[in-house]
Order: structure tokens, then sequence, then C-alpha cells
């Protein structure tokens, strides 16, 4: 087929990206929390210009002792760059927004005038994706969500990716469609060996993510013992309970449930579910990622759990 030269020239474009562009991507880190020093050093180990924008008492230590994590059981530094300040000019390929929720409008306000076009919101998010590009701009925000857990102890990062069949990183454009960006993103994701998976609706996701996490954050904050909310019967049986009318809810009003394998919550008796559900607040797997951020993360969810059932009594 011939070519005109508009066509062309992005088709070479494209071509030299592939070849030599992706290595020497920019990537930013807008958050050194759990999520975002994870994936740094990820990016990081798969060849990646990683930045990391933090602020405080992280800043300070990062600068001290760089970006330390465990890699079996071994303490490691991750090769990346450091920043407390973003000028409009500092360009990067894709800038990876890793705060928590009630951060996330202030984060992109100070991101709407800097020129990168691509932000991925790595957020627990019930916000309307039309009102965050009210805010960074039209087309800007890619929504994703990490699959990821763990914390940092004395400046160290202990944290890991969640097993693929649990919970993938997902994202997916706000129109749905699959994009030249979008491409590239899940290429990012497949370098650094990061499970991932693009959904045509990450508004629906996100919805039924929320119903799933907050019943069980609920569960610890309602305990007597948090560490050892399994063995409160009566809280178990009563999450199960708030999982099941959750995702009743949301097939009615959505039509579907997303990722489809959440429709176990509505399969599985109350009696089953409470029963499976001990199981996984007491294990090695409820500690690291449901237990450590949500006692880490008690105000987030809260706020969520409040905007959430806004949403299904409203």
């Amino acid at each position: 087929r011939v070519m005109n030269k508009s066509n062309y020239m992005a088709y070479e474009s494209d071509i030299l990206w592939r070849r030599g562009r992706q290595s020497n991507m920019r990537i930013l880190i807008y958050g050194a929390g759990v999520i975002g020093s994870l994936y740094a050093v990820l990016f990081s180990n798969a060849g990646y210009d990683v930045s990391i924008y933090a602020r405080g008492y992280r800043l300070e230590k990062l600068r001290e002792n760089g970006l330390l994590y465990l890699e079996n059981k071994r303490i490691k530094k991750a090769r990346v760059k450091l920043c407390s300040k973003l000028s409009d000019t500092d360009i990067y390929d894709f800038i990876f927004l890793t705060v928590r929720n009630n951060q996330l409008k202030k984060a992109l306000r100070e991101l709407r005038t800097n020129k990168s076009k691509c932000i991925v919101t790595m957020v627990n998010n019930f916000f309307d994706y039309k009102e965050l590009e009210k805010i960074a701009g039209k087309g800007r925000i890619i929504p994703a969500f990490p699959g990821a857990g763990g914390s940092i102890t004395d400046d160290i990062l202990d944290a890991s990716l969640t097993p693929r069949f649990i919970q993938s990183t997902t994202f997916g454009e706000i129109t749905g469609v699959k994009t030249k960006r979008s491409k590239y993103l899940a290429q990012i994701f497949k370098k650094s060996k990061i499970p991932y998976q693009e959904t045509r609706d990450m508004h629906k996701w996100q919805l039924c993510h929320l119903a799933m996490v907050i019943p069980i954050a609920d569960a610890y904050y309602e305990a007597r013992c948090a560490k050892n909310v399994g063995l409160e019967k009566d809280i178990m049986h009563r999450t199960a309970k708030r999982l099941k009318r959750n995702f009743i809810f949301l097939k009615k009003d959505l039509g579907e449930i997303s990722p489809w394998k959440l429709n176990v919550f509505i399969a599985v008796p109350v009696k089953i579910l409470a029963f499976a559900l001990r199981f996984l607040f007491e294990s090695s797997f409820g500690d690291k990622f449901m237990y450590r951020h949500s006692m880490k993360a008690r105000d987030e969810m809260i706020r969520l759990h409040r905007e959430f059932y806004g949403y299904v009594l409203g």
C-alpha cells in the first residue's frame, strides 16, 4: 500500500520507538509509598530511566540511603533518580500516580501545566474520569490499578506483586478503546515482568474492586483484635453478607461484574464464603496484601466506604 508523507512519518516514528526508544523511556513515579516504590524497582530493573517524586521524611531517607528493597531476604538498592520539584518542561513518557485517593486531585493540579502527555492513575478511585480530566487535561489520564502489596519497615521496602490469578495490574483507556499508548504501557509491564490485563471499562472495574476491598477493610476496623480478625466468626459472617450484597447490587446496576471471576461472591453461599474468609484473613497473603494496607490507609478506606455506600443507597 502506498503511504502519504504524514502516514509514512508516523510509521517510521513508531518503528524507531520500538527499536530504540523503549529502553531509554523516561518514567516518573509520583509518590514514594509502597506501591510507587515497588513499581519503581521493577521498572528500573527492566532497564527504564526511572525517577521518583517524593517529599518530606520519605524524600530525606531516599536521599540518605537510596531506594532500598528486600529481594530473597537480601537488601538491595534500586537504580532510580530522585526529585522534589517538577518543572513544566520536565517531560516523561509516562507518569505513574501512586498516591492515596484523597491526594489524587491535588497531584493532578500540580501536573496540570506539565507537558507530559500520559498520566497513569494507580489509585483506589471513585471519581468520574471526566472530572479528573477537567483538572489534568483531556486525553492525558490512563486509569489503572496496581496488583501489589507490602510495607516499608525501617525505610526498607518489603513488597511484592499479587499472583496473576488473584489480581494483575489492570488498566484501560477511558474511552474503552485500545490505543498506541496503551500498547506501549502493556509492553512496559511485560518487560518489567509485571502481570497485567487491559479492560474496556476501568470505572466499572474500580467499582467492583471497591465492593470487595471495603468490606475487607471494615472487618479489620470492627474487630476486637484486627490482627486476628479471621477468628471472629460473627465478623466473618457479616463480611460475607456484605460482599454478597455489594455484588448483587452491582450486577443489577452495571449489568455485569468486572472481572468476571468476582461473581464468586454472588454464587457461593454465605456460610461457605465466611468459612473461606476466615482462612484468607489468617493467611500470610492476608497479612501482606490486606491487613497492612487496611491499617495504614484507614482514613482513605473510611472515606471510600462513605462514597461507595452513598452510591449504593443513592
